[in-house]
């Protein structure tokens, strides 16, 4: 059987990684590297100035002291005598829309295996008003998952998986889009601890701004499943015969 490493950012107790892992019983061999809390907007960072330690649970999933990167880094490059087939990252409580890519550990853990080599999936149920409905994603992230094995994509493509906070039936279907863009996000709240200090926190993102037909924000809030393809490559290509042009002449 293939093998699949799942991961998340949300922690090894999440519902959303039991959800993901109960999804995918059946299909590959199941591993379960994950962070032993929660480090939602982790990035692509890892843990360099401290030692990391390994546990597991008593239903075999391994928790890690660090970030979702290093969860699959470690899971990839020396926990395990075996190799991974793909890797699953999810189902992460909340949405990853837009520019959230760019802050998401649930999407970095996939971007690690993609660096690593492996096919690579990140899948996030978007919040509503009430419960999370992780069984809709993790139908989804095993419908995605069987296409996969049966009918690889290029290794190079990450593919980020948005689902809407619906039942099963009322899902419209999944679409392919692109990335849109969220407005910028709120202020930073000061407010002060026990001891009369002040402490700062993050402000909330955004909405979408650029939301139109084809971003993965519309295709949300029209009810469907959203599947983007990421790469890796950051560069903008198209920019690089204007900025040579820029640099014409510039001595140092």
């Amino acid at each position: 059987m293939k093998k699949i490493l799942i991961s998340n950012d949300d922690g090894y107790r999440a519902k959303g990684l039991r959800a993901l892992r109960e999804a995918l019983t059946g299909l590959a061999e199941l591993t379960v590297v994950a962070p032993d809390r929660n480090k939602s907007g982790a990035s692509n960072s890892l843990t360099l100035d401290v030692p990391l330690r390994v546990g597991k649970t008593d239903d075999g999933a391994f928790f890690v002291t660090g970030t979702p990167t290093d969860c699959v880094h470690l899971a990839i490059f020396g926990l395990f005598d075996f190799e991974h087939d793909m890797v699953v990252s999810g189902i992460n409580d909340g949405e990853n829309l837009g520019d959230d890519v760019l802050y998401s550990g649930t999407v970095a853990a996939a971007v690690e295996g993609r660096f690593l080599g492996l096919p690579t999936v990140a899948i996030s149920q978007c919040r509503g008003e009430g419960p999370p409905q992780f069984a809709t994603a993790a139908h989804v992230a095993r419908r995605v998952v069987e296409r996969l094995l049966v009918k690889p994509l290029d290794r190079s493509m990450i593919l980020n998986i948005n689902v809407p906070d619906l039942p099963l039936a009322d899902l419209r279907g999944i679409v392919t889009t692109r990335l849109g863009h969220r407005h910028r996000s709120e202020p930073v709240l000061k407010a002060n601890d026990p001891r009369g200090r002040a402490v700062y926190w993050i402000g909330t993102a955004g909405a979408g701004q650029d939301a139109g037909p084809g971003t993965d924000f519309h295709a949300i809030a029209a009810g469907y499943a959203s599947i983007t393809p990421l790469q890796v490559d950051l560069t903008r290509h198209a920019a690089l015969d204007t900025v040579r042009d820029w640099l014409g002449g510039l001595t140092l």
